[in-house]
């Protein structure tokens, strides 16, 4: 079964937007979970402009699935994830200002740094995940930092998909298949939706997990959000 993770940092966004609790980040993580997600993913990035770390810790006690916390491995951010202990760590390459994600590791170059990193995490019993692109190369030495997965980066999947979904998903098809071959689980995000998100899971052997925020949060505003996690959860069902 691929598990379906609520990023809900578009929830502090609109949160942060006003001041104060509305809407609560707390209720909504609760919610989703309610209404049948698998797994609560945030990324806390440093100045806080949606998720904050006090969010990451309130959090932690109160949800019952998954918790996946993503970001760049910076010190502060060790030390959040070392005190939280989620379930899992996401490392993603995004510096300081990005507005979203947009590059995956290069696992060459950073193979020492990632190494380090993720020793340091898996030592605590943490899973750790590597944001990628969908590279042989790159995936074949994501294995060799002793990570437990990678999270394959979708935006050029989700991009090329309304013109030719045949050419778009072939890259991250073979991505899967060296990921297979080097015992590395897989889980997928950025940009996946309603509309790509069913191909994607029919043609991605060995996909554990998708992580989705943006498009999700953006259906539950003409949805409703429990609606909306269920019409996800429906493009997951490999037949």
């Amino acid at each position: 079964m691929i598990k379906l993770s609520v990023n809900i940092n578009k929830i502090a966004t609109l949160r942060n937007a006003r001041g104060g609790n509305l809407p609560d980040v707390i209720k909504v993580a609760s919610d989703c979970e309610r209404y049948g997600a698998q797994g609560i993913t945030v990324h806390p990035r440093p100045d806080e402009r949606h998720i904050r770390y006090k969010d990451v810790t309130d959090l932690k006690p109160l949800l019952s699935t998954e918790f996946n916390i993503e970001g760049y491995p910076s010190e502060a951010f060790i030390q959040l994830v070392l005190s939280v202990r989620p379930s899992q760590v996401t490392l993603v390459p995004d510096p300081p200002g990005v507005l979203t994600s947009n590059a995956g590791w290069d696992t060459i170059k950073y193979k020492p740094f990632l190494t380090d990193i993720v020793n340091q995490f898996k030592t605590e019993g943490i899973r750790t995940s590597i944001f990628i692109g969908p590279d042989a190369e790159m995936i074949t030495n994501a294995a060799q930092t002793g990570t437990d997965r990678i999270e394959l980066y979708t935006e050029s999947y989700a991009k090329n998909f309304p013109s030719d979904r045949v050419g778009a998903i072939r890259p991250f098809y073979e991505a899967a298949l060296t990921a297979n071959k080097v015992g590395l689980g897989i889980n997928a995000g950025h940009d996946l939706n309603l509309e790509n998100l069913a191909y994607f899971a029919q043609n991605i052997p060995g996909l554990s997990e998708v992580s989705i925020g943006h498009a999700l949060i953006c259906d539950a505003l003409y949805y409703g959000l429990e609606n909306t996690i269920q019409l996800y959860l429906r493009q997951l069902v490999v037949q």
